[in-house]
């Protein structure tokens, strides 16, 4: 057991405090790129692996990567030998380049220190296929939408206050959020769609042509 983990005191309630907020933004993104079966998927920051079972489901060849291990013990104990699990330092992914067809990370990208960000963006693209994709949710910093917009943007700052996340999120914020990280690691975003009241958008990201 890993007594560092950061992650290690919030593991066992992850799925029940924050993962039902994740729930239908997570479905959306299933719309916005659809699986399709024996592709190759790398979900970076996997968490619990909730993110993993739809591309199981699906088909697909499915591996999890995270920096803590009592996430990861969470996912196995979800997906078990369905799905391939790696800890990872947050730096180089281990793998060759150019293996898979959809690369995922969900509220992920705004907890990497600042000048960590395009590094791990420029990662991710290393080891997509010529044709793969890439597949961002995180926060989104624009106009607000209907009641939802400043509820979810108020109960957002309470959640990155409360798991210590703030100031990641703050930087993030204020460094032009995931369009500016695409942008500096020379890669393109295709397509932006967004939810939870303007809070969150989901960017499918290539690179640039």
């Amino acid at each position: 057991m890993n007594v560092n983990d950061p992650y290690r005191r919030i593991a066992g309630v992850y799925d029940r405090l924050i993962e039902p907020m994740q729930a239908g933004v997570r479905r959306v993104a299933l719309d916005v790129v659809p699986p399709q079966p024996r592709w190759q998927v790398l979900d970076v920051g996997c968490g619990t692996g909730t993110g993993m079972a739809p591309y199981v489901e699906a088909g697909c060849t499915v591996i999890g990567v995270d920096v803590s291990d009592a996430m990861l013990e969470r996912a196995t104990a979800r997906l078990g030998d369905r799905a391939e699990f790696h800890l990872t330092d947050g730096g180089a992914l281990p793998f060759d380049g150019g293996r898979f067809d959809l690369i995922t990370t969900s509220m992920v990208l705004h907890e990497v220190p600042a000048d960590a960000r395009a590094d791990l963006v420029t990662e991710m693209a290393r080891v997509a296929k010529p044709d793969g994709r890439l597949l961002f949710i995180d926060f989104r910093f624009g106009s607000l939408r209907g009641w939802k917009g400043p509820t979810f943007r108020a109960l957002s700052v309470v959640i990155e206050r409360l798991s210590g996340h703030y100031s990641g999120y703050r930087s993030f914020k204020t460094s032009g959020g995931v369009p500016a990280v695409v942008d500096e690691a020379g890669l393109n975003i295709d397509r932006e769609k967004i939810v939870a009241g303007g809070n969150v958008a989901i960017y499918v990201v290539t690179p640039k042509t």
